[in-house]
């Protein structure tokens, strides 16, 4: 509410700014040196706290993965393709299967779900009128908030019938399937950071390309793009990301076959990914034994798998950040 105007058209309370003391009594500057230092010490606290669960993360990861890669059976860990580990006579935790397998779904996910989610940005940011990307944006980006049993839900009871019935696949349940459901899981997190580094290309940068005759395609294609081809991969690192720790989808989707495609190129074989074999056999993994210690090892690479695609993304973010380029 307004104060009574007083003389000099200031309210009272404008008024009382000016009367207020330019200096602090040294009960107020005791007040707000210890609030100063109370803020920082709970804001380096909460930092530490949050440093601190990942590396307890990572040391509980790789501590029992250690465990396993210096046993005998570590031999085979990456050059295998038999993963028995509850056969009772011979036990075998060959995971390249399953590095395959996360490795086939990934990459066909983002072959679909990384040109689909750029050109879609490119729509928004440069094409569609502002009304529809007022809209449009927003419920694009409500996707990654729809659970992942939903999606593979849709992929056992939809998509594998589909699939299975009017394409003459074997199975339903198989690389493309959980792949198609990847893809679109990882749209709105591409096409929401790709809109964003398109956007922030200043419109002078347009402009200059009309004028010097350029349409708005040649604009798009030779200037926008390759300046926000940092933001661009950036969206594709984190999409990818998202694909390869995705558990539950892969789980219901993707068949759970330990094998490799033959022929390599078959993507419609079923195939088995790290993250849904560690979440299908460590509720029935005996603690402490080898097959325990296997899946932490399974874990510990997916763990840095991750870790570099992290890396490789914040690298990329940085760029978009400092210069303004990308």
């Amino acid at each position: 509410m307004q104060g009574k105007v007083i003389k000099n058209k200031y309210s009272e309370r404008e008024a009382a700014d000016f009367t207020r003391p330019l200096l602090l009594t040294p009960a107020e500057d005791m007040k707000g040196f210890l609030t100063e230092k109370i803020s920082r010490a709970s804001l380096f606290t909460v930092t530490c706290v949050s440093v601190l669960a990942v590396l307890l993360i990572l040391i509980f990861v790789l501590k029992e993965g250690l465990v396993f890669l210096k046993s005998d059976e570590a031999k085979r860990f990456l050059t295998s393709t038999e993963w028995t580990p509850t056969h009772e006579a011979n036990p075998v935790y060959g995971a390249l299967s399953l590095i395959v397998g996360s490795v086939y779904v990934t990459v066909t996910s983002m072959l679909i779900a990384a040109p689909v989610g750029v050109l879609a940005a490119v729509y928004l940011s440069d094409i569609a009128p502002f009304k529809l990307r007022q809209v449009a944006k927003p419920v694009i980006e409500l996707l990654a908030a729809i659970p992942s049993v939903a999606y593979g839900f849709f992929a056992v009871l939809v998509l594998a019938p589909l699939l299975q019935n009017k394409f003459g696949m074997v199975t339903g349940t198989n690389a493309l399937n959980a792949s198609l459901i990847l893809a679109v899981m990882a749209l709105p997190t591409i096409i929401s950071i790709t809109e964003d580094s398109l956007s922030a290309i200043r419109r002078e940068i347009r402009e200059a390309s009309y004028a010097l005759g350029s349409t708005r395609a040649e604009t798009m294609i030779k200037i926008v793009i390759p300046a926000a081809h940092s933001g661009i991969i950036a969206a594709v690192i984190l999409g990818t990301m998202r694909a390869i720790g995705e558990t539950m989808v892969v789980w219901m989707a993707s068949g759970n076959a330990t094998q490799i495609p033959s022929p390599w190129w078959d993507i419609t074989s079923s195939v088995r990914t790290m993250t849904a074999t560690i979440a299908g056999e460590m509720g029935e993994a005996v603690k402490g034994s080898l097959h325990y210690q296997s899946l932490f090892a399974v874990g510990g690479v997916l763990l840095v798998s991750t870790f570099v695609m992290n890396l490789a993304s914040e690298y990329f973010m940085s760029r978009v950040r400092k210069g303004g380029k990308g």
